[in-house]
């Protein structure tokens, strides 16, 4: 299929490039694809028809995300996921901060300590995370890339211990071996061809369900592309992808950890455990927007 730009488009159109951006970001053009922060659309798509009168934009979870992050909103669901997204994830991956510690480092920039020795990489990746989450809030239209994946695991890794490590590749896919829960995973010299497989298995499906976010997770993490980091880069992904195809996302808390690994391990042979966990993640994520009043 060929594609036109917006400005192409526009000139056909004989409307501005403006209203073909809001189109494509209103998903009123099928077809249309966001490449890095350009929009390509398909030569053969036909003009929007106008509607008549002035009608509300619905405002999604995401663009109440977005709006909240701009603002710098303090208490709403950007402010609720910030804090809660971080903890989580972290704290699956062994992160010995507190709920409350987490939520501190979020509010104020800093930490209150008393009688307590703190990994400092634990609140680095903390500080990291967050950046994380702003990035998939910002591009959670664009087409998930290898680009992208690797901003996300050099932002969570930069400044950490492993970073000063001559065999770690922040950024970048692993260089030594590496397993999971007792699994092998790919090795070095097979992970970039894996993911390009992947993600072009992944792409070429126009409108995810959340099984198909659930089964690019499960061999994300069967590859296993970085050395370390692997579990919060394809969580955040789940996340953005979620918000992409507004599906309600979801945070795996503690509670759920062990059900997560078992349906990770088990997908193959029974989807059932992971996509059930999954669902349980997503009613508790749906009565923090209940709370907010944020339809979906």
């Amino acid at each position: 299929m060929n594609y036109l730009s917006v400005a192409e488009t526009a000139k056909k159109w004989n409307i501005s490039e403006r209203s073909v951006r809001n189109y494509c970001a209103q998903e009123r053009i099928p077809g249309a694809v966001l490449i890095g922060k350009t929009w390509q659309i398909p030569e053969n798509a036909e003009k929007p028809a106008r509607s008549n009168g002035k009608k509300t934009p619905v405002k999604t979870l995401l663009s109440i995300l977005q709006e909240e992050k701009r603002t710098k909103y303090a208490g709403g669901i950007y402010h609720k996921t910030q804090i809660d997204l971080t903890y989580n994830s972290n704290h699956i991956e062994g992160s010995r901060l507190t709920h409350d510690q987490t939520r501190y480092i979020f509010e104020t920039n800093t930490i209150g300590v008393e009688n307590e020795v703190l990994n400092v990489d634990d609140v680095i990746e903390t500080s990291n995370h967050f950046r994380c989450i702003d990035l998939i809030i910002d591009h959670a239209a664009s087409t998930l890339s290898e680009h992208f994946i690797k901003e996300l695991h050099h932002i969570l890794k930069s400044g950490t211990s492993d970073s000063r490590k001559d065999w770690f590749a922040v950024g970048e896919y692993k260089r030594l071996p590496n397993e999971v829960g007792g699994m092998q995973t790919a090795l070095p010299e097979e992970v970039a061809d894996k993911m390009k497989a992947l993600l072009s298995d992944y792409n070429a499906v126009p409108k995810k369900t959340l099984d198909n976010i659930l089964d690019f997770h499960v061999r994300f993490e069967r590859v296993h592309p970085f050395q370390d980091g692997n579990g919060r880069v394809g969580r955040l992904i789940m996340f953005k992808e979620c918000l992409k195809y507004n599906i309600v996302p979801f945070i795996i808390e503690e509670n759920l950890k062990m059900f997560y690994y078992r349906g990770l391990k088990e997908w193959y042979n029974e989807k059932g455990y992971l996509t059930d966990t999954c669902l349980t993640a997503q009613d508790k994520y749906k009565a923090y927007l209940d709370y907010f009043r944020i339809p979906y």
